[in-house]
């Protein structure tokens, strides 16, 4: 039972004239949330608090690490031209340079830095570009059937309920689970979304066409001049605080937020909600109970317990269906995780290697998955430098692998219970790399991290599992995030958690305006041919190899 909340005099409100909005969660949907309270919302800096019980902002969007102990990402996002509330927002925020805005490099670097593979599938030494989806008829028809059946009939249907088991064998859904991390056991609901969202990428897909990517890592490229421009404009950051509890009233039959509880080490207080205050709480996180291994240590596995987020939300819900199930997306972690590493190279040798047998220069190419891996893993060789202050001789690459229970193909174990050094092996392996294998081992420093909770938010679902951005007969509070309901659009990209943010600041403020419709290719009918010739593998043939 949760204890009375008692107010704490260094939380309490001073006059104003305006009111004030909490922001809980420190990743990338309260950062957006904060810029769209002050640029269109007209908030002060002052009157905005960010609470996050990590020591680094960010969220899923991190990067950490040193050229000596290595680097770290627990992952990677991929943007794309149609990501309208994303650019929308970083049109606002310089870069840390001053010299243009955030959205004016994304562009300017993918006009020069285009994503165009090589070697999309990599098997047995040789590189296959722009490979044939596979698909029969049948596929085709299921996947027509898929893009038209409402998601109330979907209901909480799994991938694999649609298509039959050869459709798990194709090049395509070989393709489409590595760049998007589904497995068949996967919400219907969430495959159909993406394929009705990402129609004008599938004549491209088997290249990564259209795929954008910005200069340097997620975390200095988008975090750090958006952190900047927040702090420049008086926000208040709360940090290495949880937030543990929300204390709701029933006031004119609306619920309302009263108080925040939290946690600052061993001190537990209490913010008070006034009348004229807003609190947006960043629900669930796919990064939670994340655990970092090292080049002789394979990482843990984690449960929702290790912190705050899940435990708030499963406290909010309890009772209140208007906040969704938690449950639906934490109970099945042998479905929700995967393995991810960050590989530091102090030695050329492995990226020219790499480039030699793909034919794709650093920044180019994209995810490379090895089609023969038991893991299906797959890594990615970015643009040089990765990191702000990384060295000149120093590079960096990432990877990751779906299929995290099974045996290797070079070492024979699990890779959720594989050091840095093993995994290394084993893509050394799937490369064909022998000779060379030992010194760039010596040289090299691989950090794998597990993420428990990590494709949670693919679970299989129905209307309800997630709340609407306001909940229902709720007065100043929004939830944001991943774990909320926004129509049309797909969780896993940056674009779900801000067009989350731009919502529910324009719903919370009562403002005249609406975040960006979200981009349907699918009704345009050049987008539907390109898709249908590039399924039905109409396109000239490509070469198979070197």
């Amino acid at each position: 039972m949760t204890a009375p909340f008692d107010e704490d005099p260094d939380t309490a409100p001073v006059p104003r004239d305006e009111g004030r909005a909490f922001l809980v969660g420190g990743g990338i949907a309260s950062l957006a949330a904060a810029a769209f309270l002050i640029r269109d919302g007209d908030m002060r800096g002052a009157d905005i608090t960010i609470i996050d019980e990590g020591a680094l902002l960010g969220g899923s969007l991190d990067g950490g690490g040193s050229a000596e102990n290595g680097y770290s990402l627990r992952g990677g996002r991929m943007l794309e031209s149609k990501y309208l509330c994303t650019f929308d927002l970083f049109g606002s925020i310089p870069t840390l340079e001053g010299d243009k805005t955030v959205t004016e490099e994304i562009f300017d670097w993918n006009a020069v830095m285009k994503t165009s593979s090589h070697s999309r599938l990599f098997s047995g030494g040789r590189r296959h570009v722009a490979p044939e989806f596979g698909l029969t008829g049948h596929h085709i028809h299921g996947l027509e059937r898929l893009a038209i059946t409402p998601e109330t009939i979907l209901d909480r249907s799994t991938i694999a309920d649609q298509f039959d088991a050869g459709f798990f064998k194709t090049s395509f859904w070989l393709m489409w689970c590595t760049t998007f991390a589904f497995q068949p056991w996967h919400s219907a609901v969430e495959f159909k979304r993406y394929l009705l969202r990402f129609a004008h990428m599938v004549g491209g897909f088997n290249r990564l066409e259209g795929i954008m990517r910005t200069r340097l890592n997620q975390y200095d490229s988008l975090v750090r001049p958006l952190h900047a421009w927040l702090v420049a404009r008086g926000v208040h950051f709360r940090m290495n605080t949880v937030v543990t509890d929300l204390r709701l009233a029933e006031e004119d039959g609306m619920t309302v937020v009263r108080a925040i509880r939290i946690a600052d080490g061993a001190k537990t207080s209490d913010i008070r909600v006034d009348t004229d205050d807003y609190v947006l709480l960043t629900l669930g996180s796919m990064t939670e109970g994340s655990s970092l291994g090292s080049m002789d240590a394979a990482p843990d596995l984690l449960d929702a317990t290790a912190g705050g987020g899940w435990a708030l939300w499963e406290k909010l819900a309890d009772g209140r269906p208007q906040f969704g199930r938690p449950a639906v997306f934490t109970n099945d972690v042998d479905r929700s995780k995967w393995v991810s590493f960050t590989t530091t190279l102090h030695d050329s040798t492995l990226l020219a290697l790499i480039r030699d047998a793909t034919g794709n220069v650093p920044g180019e190419g994209g995810l490379i998955t090895f089609s023969e891996s038991s893991w299906l893993a797959s890594i990615v060789i970015p643009y040089q430098p990765h990191f702000l202050g990384q060295p000149d001789d120093v590079a960096v690459f990432w990877g990751y692998g779906l299929a995290v229970d099974v045996p290797g193909d070079f070492v024979r174990k699990p890779m959720a219970a594989c050091t840095g050094r093993e995994i290394m092996t084993e893509i050394l392996g799937h490369l064909g790399i022998v000779a060379e294998a030992e010194t760039i081992l010596a040289k090299a420093t691989c950090v794998p991290c597990m993420m428990p909770f990590i494709t949670s938010q693919f679970m299989p679902r129905r209307h309800g599992d997630r709340p609407d951005v306001i909940p229902a007969d709720t007065a100043n509070l929004a939830v944001i995030g991943q774990y909320c309901e926004l129509p049309d659009d797909c969780v896993f990209t940056v674009e779900y958690s801000v067009r989350s943010a731009q919502t529910a600041v324009y719903a919370l403020l009562g403002l005249r305006r609406s975040a960006p419709a979200v981009y349907k290719g699918a009704f345009d009918p050049r987008v539907l041919f390109k898709a249908f010739v590039a399924l039905h593998d109409l396109a000239p043939a490509s070469t198979h190899g070197r």
